[in-house]
């Protein structure tokens, strides 16, 4: 298949412009998302000695609602409640005050408090992830990057597709760094091509399946979106509350109901994961239990029932479930990786990290693509997008990291300091960003990308030494324990910051040894 020259030049543009335009964002998107992918694991990484704690009973959660909601009227309109299991040890109740407060309760904690607990790191991480941490707003511009990666993409298969094989195979290393850099580009984005146009569709969908809604509103829903938009989300539907006192089910007998349900439905396990509960202590209370159901596509589905009685009234279960909750179901664990078993997570993990270096990677190419190779004096534009490109993504990396050792320093100490975990989390990680955004603003780009990427090497070298001095799990424990999960993020950290030392060593080297006339040279090659 041969392609017009002008036609490729049009795709060529388009593909340059799209990704400049979105990369940015995107990279912050793969190598948060690279991590998010480890989201429970966080929890319990975070948590001290959370590995060591028995995991609790039905009758543990059962103390700890009948507590909640005696002891918190507002719980009563709306509580929710994780089961003890893989994701938490312990149960885990949460509901919203009068006000819109969010108050978090633990069998260690029956009064609650607004801090969920050991969720802050794995919370930020996710939200770097799907919104850059802008709050509102942020959710519906990554919805827009979304889109424009699926059109980088489509424009780099147009530009690649006559020589796709030539591509999959040339990895060409030597003193043409352009070359090689051109070279890594195109294979991450070859071998990882069907991952990435799922990601980019699932992330749109997630991002801007409300905007898609309002938009129909006035051809499928007649006006009345926010009525439908329970049905079409939930699989309890809003009830009101009748004003009729009634005693309330137990969680067993919604337990056992709910696998009934599914077990009529063909389904041969389900297991309880967390559950909704509204109007309690009313005759129109109503549970709504969600669990997982494994071996199947889109394994996560929900049994409504009465809480007073166990009488079903909806069910949304794989195999057995409507368009809307099928569609966002098998959205959310393809996107997110959550179908298979932990091979499956590092390989997201994977894919998320050489994401992250193909957005990297392309702004590089941009700058070298318009060097002046006749002069020392670079244009401003390539000057900027050097220095923009070194603070931004190599910030980021760094501010992670930041927060990763803030998470064990402040889990240990905030007491002590009277200091909230999750506030400090987040000053730790956008002001270490911000610091990083304004260092490289400052300096050389250059000399900028040696030192940042030296100091996420240094930074992130210090998380399983902050996670074990703080715990007293240091990954080797973890290892000899079978603790994997500690013993795995605590390596990879180590991992990380072995390979930010080799960039920082390389990128030193080719500012003394490179082409001189160039933004990452060193004046006089020196």
């Amino acid at each position: 298949m041969k392609l017009k020259s002008s036609t490729l030049r049009t795709f060529t543009t388009l593909h340059t412009w799209v990704g400049l335009v979105a990369g940015f964002a995107l990279f912050v998107a793969f190598y948060a998302g690279a991590i998010t992918v480890f989201h429970h694991d966080l929890m319990v990484w975070q948590s001290p000695h959370a590995i060591e704690q028995p995991v609790g009973t039905l009758a543990d959660a059962q103390h700890l609602l009948d507590e909640t909601l005696e002891r918190h009227p507002d719980a009563r309109a709306w509580v929710g409640m994780m089961f003890p299991g893989e994701e938490s040890a312990q149960p885990l109740v949460y509901w919203p005050d009068a006000k819109g407060t969010w108050y978090y309760a633990t069998p260690d904690d029956l009064q609650g408090s607004t801090e969920p607990p050991a969720a802050a790191l794995a919370e930020l991480v996710n939200a770097l992830h799907y919104s850059l941490g802008i709050p509102v707003a942020g959710i519906y511009l990554m919805g827009i990057v979304s889109l424009l990666y699926g059109v980088a993409l489509v424009s780099g298969i147009v530009i690649h597709l006559p020589k796709l094989v030539d591509d999959l195979f040339a990895l060409r290393p030597g003193r043409n760094l352009k070359r090689f850099w051109q070279d890594a580009h195109n294979l991450i984005g070859v071998l990882g091509l069907p991952m990435h146009v799922m990601f980019a569709a699932t992330g749109a969908l997630l991002c801007l399946a409300m905007v898609v809604a309002l938009a129909l509103n006035p051809l499928i829903y007649g006006g009345k979106l926010m009525e439908a938009m329970p049905a079409a989300l939930d699989t309890a539907p809003q009830i009101a509350a009748a004003g009729k006192p009634e005693r309330l089910g137990g969680l067993a007998m919604w337990h056992v109901r709910a696998q009934e349900e599914a077990k009529q439905r063909g389904l041969d396990a389900f297991e309880p994961v967390y559950l909704k509960l509204t109007n309690a202590g009313d005759a129109n209370a109503v549970v709504e239990i969600t669990g997982e159901a494994p071996r199947t596509l889109g394994a996560l589905g929900a049994v409504a029932l009465n809480a007073n009685t166990g009488e079903l009234i909806a069910s949304q279960l794989p195999g057995s479930r409507d368009a809307n909750h099928a569609t966002l179901s098998i959205a959310y664990l393809l996107h997110f990786g959550e179908y298979g078993s932990a091979w499956v997570q590092w390989l997201y993990f994977l894919l998320g990290v050489g994401g992250a270096f193909l957005f990297y990677s392309g702004n590089l190419l941009w700058i070298e693509s318009r060097r002046k190779k006749r002069q020392a004096e670079q244009g401003t534009a390539q000057l900027w997008m050097a220095k923009a490109t070194v603070g931004f993504c190599i910030g980021v990396c760094v501010a992670i990291s930041a927060a990763f050792v803030a998470s064990q320093v402040l889990e240990a100490k905030s007491a002590a300091w009277g200091v909230d975990v999750a506030t400090g989390i987040n000053v730790a990680c956008f002001g270490t960003w911000a610091a990083c955004l304004a260092w490289a603003a400052w300096r050389p780009p250059i000399r900028a990308a040696v030192e940042l990427l030296g100091a996420a090497a240094v930074v992130t070298a210090l998380v399983p030494v902050a996670h074990g001095a703080m715990t007293g799990a240091w990954f080797w424990q973890s290892a000899a324990a079978g603790h994997t999960a500690l013993f795995a993020i605590d390596a990879g950290a180590l991992a990380m910051a072995v390979g930010f030392a080799w960039l920082a060593r390389v990128s030193r080297q080719r500012a003394r040894v490179g082409e001189s006339n160039s933004v990452w040279a060193l004046p006089g090659n020196a």
